[in-house]
């Protein structure tokens, strides 16, 4: 069985995408959640990317993970500075807490892994039931652009100990009917010369039109849904390679 989110994985990504470092999206999901006085959930919180200036900023937030070593990745960062949050292993789908959210946040297209309809619909159902009435959804979505199989794309990265990850990457299945693409990506752990460490994962990624998206939104039970693009509220989307961001009210 092919790992997911493993060692080498979630490593890169902490590598690749450190505390601190923003797509823009940080900024804009503290300007969005500025009147938030409740608890706020990010469901796939990964290493902590967003988590954390969150925290730092005053914000009461927990956040799960479906990847052990992210999460401890994750727990690692806060640690670093200072800070304790509720953290915990769950999926979208299926999660269960006492708790009643204000805001769920869902950034960086991390909504997309789940590649299985049913799951998606489950997730977001799950989202609704969590939110207290006039919580609400803010959620990232890319378009989907590049259809193309069987091309390699290869990225390096050096750790701070020296050692060097590669990691090869190609797209194996694009399911033009269930609108979701699987990727392959072969991670390599090398020191001085000798392969140390490998990883290969499979990485499904599902697309949506936009007005598909806010549909699927309506009919899981949320309204008054703000569609934005390039982290500008409100800007209706334009560009394809602009990240899209629904922000949505769950009434209960």
């Amino acid at each position: 069985m092919l790992s997911y989110y493993g060692r080498l994985s979630s490593e890169v990504y902490d590598i690749d995408k450190p505390i601190d470092h923003s797509f823009r999206d940080v900024e804009f999901y503290i300007d969005r959640l500025n009147l938030c006085r409740g608890h706020i959930l990010e469901p796939a919180t990964g290493t902590g990317r967003v988590l954390v200036p969150l925290l730092e900023k005053g914000f009461k937030v927990d956040g799960f993970d479906s990847s052990k070593d992210m999460l401890n990745i994750c727990r690692d960062n806060c640690r670093k500075k200072g800070l304790n949050p509720k953290l915990f292993e769950a999926k979208m789908e299926s999660f269960i807490q006492d708790t009643r959210y204000d805001a769920i946040i869902v950034p960086a297209g991390t909504f997309l892994l789940l590649h299985q309809r049913a799951d998606s619909i489950r997730a977001l159902q799950n989202f609704h039931k969590h939110l207290c009435s006039g919580g609400r959804l803010i959620i990232d979505i890319l378009m989907q652009t590049d259809f193309s199989t069987g091309t390699v794309s290869t990225r390096t990265w050096v750790c701070s100990n020296g050692d060097l990850i590669t990691l090869e990457s190609k797209v194996v299945e694009v399911d033009y009917i269930n609108q979701y693409t699987v990727s392959h990506n072969r991670y390599e752990k090398w020191r001085e010369g000798v392969l140390i460490q490998t990883e290969l994962e499979r990485f499904p990624l599902r697309w949506y039109g936009l007005e598909e998206f806010k549909l699927i939104l309506e009919s899981t039970g949320f309204k008054d849904i703000v569609i934005s693009s390039d982290y500008k509220f409100g800007q209706y989307p334009s560009n394809v390679k602009d990240v899209i961001t629904f922000e949505a009210v769950a009434i209960n």
